[in-house]
């Protein structure tokens, strides 16, 4: 068991792969295991899950800065996305950053039939392109190498030329502060550097976008959702609620736990123990800083090499994939760091 900024985290030594599953503090996982006996014992009423499901939306709501009445709920980024694509108008032009993850590029490269094209470009080159596209769809961090997007340079050309911007902050947020309230939408899985099992998410709209069909509208997304079970008219939440998904209920006890914790650390304490930890790997490496938490390398035996030694990590596109998240220690460093030196 470890202990990392006030709380415990029963995470081995070497585990360097939150990029793909973030492993909760001890008190999110003792919720989620409560929750479960409750359920596994018969006393479980559908209702005792609202409280988790709002305390959730309004705790990644202060992540973001905005009001909660901005964010609807939901189970994952692809289905988050796929509102804003089936918004789009037939024709639309979406740029996004080459080898972008595909939760983000495949819900609108399926509207093709519609004449929606999907361009990829350069990630530092998304700025400089977008008054050419109606939106720019991008990932604040690359998933596959850490890569961080020019966010402040995206938002100044989308105010130019009028171009809308959808954010994907999966990989962002948990360790990089990020101004994100000006994008007219943001998408986040909470599985990751969130702490919350799969199974959260959340879209941010912004009041300016354009509104957004619900596409899988539903009886907890009724502006009185225990008065809207049966029959009609259609009577939804007046808010982004309207967008939400009937929630996955265990997904959304463990995000209720691990968000508000997160919410109320000092993110930039939090960026400099992360990032800190990565540029440390990458000067051990010869490598240069990046700023980011996320180290991707390009030697093909670096992955033999860790697994090896014990240290968890991921292959994306080909190579080794290393996350630094708040359990993270100097242990975790040496390890990494002796593996690849042989």
């Amino acid at each position: 068991m470890r202990t990392a900024f006030g709380t415990e985290f029963d995470v081995p030594d070497g585990y360097l792969n939150t990029a793909s599953i973030g492993i909760p503090p001890a008190p999110v996982a003792r919720a989620v295991t409560e929750a479960v006996q409750r359920w596994s014992g018969g006393r479980s009423t559908a209702g005792e899950f609202d409280e988790s499901v709002q305390r959730a939306r309004a705790a990644f709501a202060g992540l973001l800065g905005v009001p909660a009445e901005r964010i609807a709920s939901g189970a994952t980024v692809s289905q988050l996305v796929g509102l804003v694509a089936a918004g789009l108008q037939p024709g639309s032009s979406v740029l996004t950053a080459r080898g972008e993850f595909t939760s983000v590029t495949f819900p609108f490269a399926a509207h093709a039939d519609r004449g929606v094209r999907v361009t990829e470009a350069e990630l530092a080159d998304l700025p400089g392109l977008a008054a050419e596209h109606d939106l720019v769809a991008v990932s604040a961090v690359q998933s596959a190498d850490g890569r961080l997007a020019d966010l402040d340079a995206l938002r100044a050309a989308a105010r130019a030329g009028g171009t809308r911007v959808l954010v994907d902050a999966t990989q962002a947020l948990g360790w990089l502060p990020s101004r994100l309230d000006w994008a007219d939408w943001v998408v986040c899985a909470g599985y990751k550097w969130l702490l919350s099992p799969r199974g959260a998410s959340w879209l941010a709209a912004h009041p300016e976008a354009p509104a957004l069909r619900p596409g899988a509208a539903n009886w907890f997304a009724g502006e009185d959702r225990w008065d809207t079970t049966y029959g009609l008219p259609l009577r939804l939440a007046a808010d982004a609620r309207s967008l939400d998904l009937s929630p996955v209920w265990l997904a959304q006890v463990g995000a209720a736990a691990a968000v508000p914790w997160l919410a109320e650390l000092d993110p930039e304490q939090v960026r400099a123990h992360c990032a800190g930890l990565a540029d440390e790997l990458r000067a051990e490496l010869g490598l240069p800083p990046a700023g980011s938490a996320i180290v991707q390398l390009d030697d093909p035996a670096a992955v033999a090499e860790l697994t090896g030694a014990g240290v968890r990590c991921a292959v994306r596109a080909g190579r080794a994939r290393l996350a630094f998240h708040l359990y993270n220690d100097r242990r975790d460093l040496g390890m990494a760091v002796r593996a690849l030196r042989g």
